[in-house]
């Protein structure tokens, strides 16, 4: 017998009354009977035998389908057995590597299929859970070292699409918009400049950020047309645990993928580069048609009162962070990606949506592997969600999320004005008033004063852009703000940019080009527009060298100088202090050996004014140029006169 009941229009059965008593899987008491605690779920493959184990306590059957050839639709029907806390599980005798699988449960009168949630290999287009020896998907040179890092401060984060870097075609890259073409070296483009990974390790970047490159939607990317052109930046979630296919060779093969996105971090570690994913936890692709949906009706996703699905991403639904289930999956699926592929960090979309005990485990389980494992993302207050406001791991509850990084989206509109109205400008195109919200991103977000202070409590908390894959270029959006001047004083701007950036405190996000002043031609939000809009452009990057070198040089100046990566708000509160400037300029010291520092004082100046302008320097010693002598008009032991748009830094060497 079985009890079945509608919940927001989603009908569930209960199985065993006498089990379940029909509570909802939307009560708090559904968790507390069905929660399960092992480290278990999904497929265990041996020669010998080969375990499953599913959880869906709201089905009164459940089947193991097998399917030994992957384009027949005929399957091998294996019943389940239920077990402890609303789980199913099935032992199979013998060697099953190589086959297919999915669930099928009955909910209701109603026979579903879904992919394995936990599927850790998947067959073309993610929709066959496939049984793999992960251990044989090992490359040759396969080690658990890491490139060091002391604290997440010191970190130069590098924001990549994988196909963006290889795709254009004078990438001068073998495997274009593949795993492994990321992994080539010695890849040359127009003018025999490097590319690929040899210009990124040039740069002096410590982490490569990967945009996803978990299993997306097909509707986004067909895995099947490897031969036609398709884009999309990959944030439709569909096989959380499992490699994106249309970046393998060949994405026929369950092995092939996973082998292949193993041989780049292993490349990328030992070129002295760690590895940070970005991942979507927060929504599914589609609410109705997801495996998690399809397994346990209505548990995994949040509802409104009215029965409608909670939208705070505006991608149609989001995930229940906080249902115990739910954060399980989330904890062990970044655990997997930690273990199995040896993953450095984790950028979370959208982490406004998700709950902050769920962040806060997930940092807690890190910190045992290595507490060096980034932990960033974007916590946006996102209005329109039921998760509440007490409990959402956003910028407003940064004191209660320890050790995770957020997007400080304050400097970013601040040095290059509002990302909503194109036309604005900001700090570094010449807008006055933005001054103050400079100062408070050169501090980290902390609270650095009454007047000077964000949302971070210590330095690792915040991390500073000035543009990333979201919305335009810093070039775009200069282009767009600044009519009737030239290219050239834009470039100055650029490089401002950029600049206070690599010198604030806390943690720096370059995204991909921006060292050569990359642009979308205008395209705002290209997360589906063709290679020829969202491929880095060699020959832009060729024809600008100088740029790229002014990047290089800011990044060695941040590596040599533990000043601009003081580790504790403590130390900021310090070593810190602003200095005198007029409007369009802002100007602040770093004093005392600040963070051990080989210089006794650094004067920085960011100067957003074309005119010249006389600051006074603080009567600290004997001032010399370590950056920006280009800038600097006259320098005396009182007194600096600067000229042009542009960053000064000084030094009193003892």
């Amino acid at each position: 017998m079985s009890v079945q009941k509608e919940h927001h229009g989603v009908v569930v059965d209960y199985g065993n009354p006498a089990v379940t008593k029909g509570i909802s899987v939307f009560d708090p008491e559904f968790d507390s009977l069905f929660a399960y605690e092992g480290d278990d779920l999904g497929v265990r493959y041996t020669p010998e035998a080969t375990k499953f184990r599913l959880w869906a306590p709201t089905a009164s059957e459940a089947k193991v389908l097998l399917y030994p050839v992957w384009r027949c639709t005929f399957a091998e029907e294996m019943d389940m057995t239920r077990d402890e806390g609303g789980t199913w599980t099935l032992t199979l005798e013998g060697d099953y590597k190589g086959i297919g699988y999915n669930y099928k449960v009955k909910i209701g009168g109603q026979w579903n299929e879904g992919v394995d949630p936990y599927a850790t290999a998947v067959g073309i287009n993610g929709d066959r859970g496939a049984i793999v020896d992960m251990e044989a998907t090992n490359p040759e040179r396969w080690t658990e070292d890491r490139p060091p890092l002391a604290s997440p401060v010191d970190a130069v984060i590098y924001e990549l699409h994988l196909r963006d870097l290889s795709i254009h075609p004078k990438s001068g890259i073998s495997h274009r918009g593949k795993y492994i073409g990321l992994a080539e070296e010695g890849t040359r483009g127009p003018k025999q400049i490097p590319t690929g990974l040899d210009h990124i390790r040039s740069l002096g970047v410590t982490h490569v950020q990967l945009m996803p490159i978990y299993d997306f939607a097909t509707e986004s990317v067909d895995e099947a047309k490897s031969d036609v052109p398709q884009y999309n930046w990959g944030y439709d979630p569909k096989n959380y645990n499992v490699p994106e296919g249309s970046y393998a060779t060949d994405p026929y093969d369950p092995a092939v993928r996973i082998k292949e996105l193993k041989q780049l971090v292993q490349t990328l570690h030992d070129k002295g580069l760690r590895v940070i994913m970005d991942v979507v936890y927060n929504h599914v692709y589609d609410w109705y048609f997801i495996n998690f949906t399809k397994l346990v009706p209505g548990y995994y996703l949040r509802y409104r009162d009215d029965g409608t699905l909670s939208d705070g991403s505006f991608c149609g639904n989001e995930f229940a962070s906080e249902r115990k289930m739910a954060r399980k999956f989330i904890v062990d699926s970044v655990l997997h990606w930690v273990k199995e592929y040896h993953i450095d960090g984790f950028r979370f979309d959208l982490m406004g949506l998700m709950d902050i005990e769920t962040m806060n485990e997930i940092r807690r389980r890190l910190d045992e592997i290595d507490p060096g494992i980034i932990m960033i993302g974007e916590g946006w207050n996102m209005s329109d969600t039921t998760l509440p406001a007490e409990k959402r791991a956003n910028q407003a509850n940064a004191a209660k999320l320890p050790g995770i990084g957020q997007f400080n989206d304050g400097l970013r509109d601040a040095v290059k004005g509002s990302i909503f109205n194109h036309e604005n400008k900001g700090f570094i195109s010449g807008a006055t008033g933005f001054e103050q919200d400079i100062r408070k991103g050169v501090a980290g977000g902390i609270r650095y004063s009454d007047r000077l202070r964000q949302y971070a409590e210590e330095p690792v908390q915040t991390v500073n852009y000035a543009e990333c894959h979201d919305n335009h270029t810093m070039w775009d959006k200069l282009v767009l703000s600044t009519p009737g001047i030239g290219d050239d004083m834009r470039k100055s701007m650029h490089r401002l940019g950029t600049a206070i950036v690599l010198t604030s405190q806390g943690i720096p996000l370059l995204h991909a080009g921006q060292e050569f002043m990359r642009t979308k031609n205008g395209v705002e939000n290209s997360y589906k527009s063709p290679d020829e809009v969202n491929w880095l452009d060699w020959e832009r990057c060729a024809a600008h060298p100088c740029e790229v070198d002014y990047v290089r040089r800011l990044i060695r100046l941040r590596k040599e100088h533990p000043a601009f990566r003081l580790r504790t708000a403590e130390q900021i509160k310090t070593h810190l202090v602003f200095e005198e400037a007029p409007a369009g300029c802002v100007a602040y010291t770093l004093r005392d050996h600040a963070g051990g520092d080989p210089s006794k004082h650094l004067y920085v100046l960011y100067h957003a004014r074309a005119e010249e302008t006389i600051l006074p320097l603080p009567t600290l010693g004997d001032w010399s140029a370590v950056m920006g002598e280009e800038h600097i008009r006259s320098l005396n032991p009182d007194r600096l006169t600067a000229g042009g748009i542009g960053l000064i830094v000084l030094e009193v060497k003892q």
